[in-house]
């Protein structure tokens, strides 16, 4: 029987993003079938990849080089489409990376079960994007990409309180900032597909900055460490940059992170009378 950790290098290791996303799924439903049945798969350990299989398109630029587009504009829209499925695709690499990844650390069955679900989600928002892609006449691929969006997991690659802070409490966390503008703009455009889609991803990606928040707090507690402190020491060490508001409160709320775990690290903090 397979592990989970083999799993997900089985998962890190499949270059085309549909038939990742489509084995992500598969493992992740048999993972949550055996934990419903009492039964679960053993853990394990592998070794991942430094970093995930990928495509040969889309083109990975640096992040200066990735052209701007209008987002008013219909070919604008659907470069935003296209980040974000780039975005969600990374995010289903990064969750079962942070499951095989960190097998020295023990850790409850919970851990895994949250992970496993996240990738699963990220799955279907992967696809859910190609979807509008594809029914704008586009595709993934069909574009450059951000070849940045690696570097976190490289950055804290032996860090599990640093891949907890900065992936899920950080940039997933920024998510929740700026997704209901771009459900705004599509709105606006009357495009229903995009907007369905988005809706989707923005209620399901609270839930994943909420585990990230609950494992790195249950990880200072379980080592007696002040979780704030920890944060923005990990953050200032591995985020390249500062925190840049507005922030989404009432979701950040929502998904555990309060305001004095981002607000000391942002970029500029206005008069909040």
């Amino acid at each position: 029987m397979k592990s989970l950790a083999e799993r997900a290098v089985e998962v890190l290791t499949t270059a085309d993003g549909r038939a990742k996303c489509a084995l992500s799924r598969a493992h992740a439903a048999e993972w949550m079938a055996a934990r419903a049945a009492g039964t679960p798969l053993p853990v394990g350990k592998a070794t991942p990849p430094d970093a995930p299989a990928r495509p040969d398109q889309p083109e990975l630029l640096d992040p200066r080089d990735v052209p701007r587009r209008r987002p008013g504009s219909p070919t604008g829209r659907i470069a935003l489409l296209h980040a974000v499925a780039h975005i969600e695709l990374n995010a289903v690499d990064l969750h079962w990376d942070i499951i095989a990844r960190f097998t020295d650390h023990p850790m409850p069955l919970g851990f895994y079960d949250d992970w496993v679900k996240a990738a699963d989600e990220e799955s279907k928002h992967f696809n859910l994007m190609c979807d509008c892609l594809e029914a704008l006449g586009s595709h993934y691929g069909a574009m450059p990409a951000h070849a940045g969006m690696w570097r976190a997991a490289s950055d804290t690659a032996s860090d599990l309180h640093g891949r907890l802070a900065v992936v899920p409490m950080v940039l997933e966390a920024r998510g929740l900032d700026v997704t209901p503008g771009m459900i705004d703009l599509f709105r606006k455009a009357g495009e229903a597909g995009p907007v369905a889609a988005l809706e989707v991803i923005y209620a399901e990606e609270v839930g994943h900055v909420a585990y990230g928040s609950k494992w790195f707090n249950w990880l200072c507690g379980r080592e007696g460490s002040d979780p704030k402190e920890v944060f923005h020491r990990l953050v200032r060490h591995y985020f390249h940059g500062s925190l840049k508001p507005p922030f989404n409160e009432e979701k950040r709320a929502d998904a555990g992170l309060p305001p004095d775990f981002y607000w000391p690290l942002a970029d500029s903090i206005p008069n909040r009378t």
